[in-house]
């Protein structure tokens, strides 16, 4: 398997361990569990971050950037609800 592919793979599992957590921590009984859950949703969320960090470097997730003028239109057409 390339590395690419590996990475791909390692990012999609992590947003995957952030969704469960996210979960854990809205539909937690007790702020004892509410709290574990959102402390794992950091930590998560951070080594997303680092993965997508090193892959963006390596060219394997390009970010683009988007005209102003394009997100004005969404705004606009969002906040009339569509």
């Amino acid at each position: 398997m390339q590395d690419k592919q590996i990475m791909e793979n390692i990012l999609l599992n992590v947003k995957g361990e952030c969704d469960l957590m996210m979960h854990g921590a809205i539909e937690s009984s007790t702020q004892n569990v509410h709290a574990a859950f959102a402390q794992s949703l950091d930590e998560c969320i951070s080594m997303q971050n680092q993965i997508y960090s090193k892959m963006a470097q390596k060219g394997w997730y390009p970010a683009t950037n988007v005209e102003p003028q394009k997100i004005d239109t969404l705004k606009q057409k969002y906040s009339q609800g569509c």
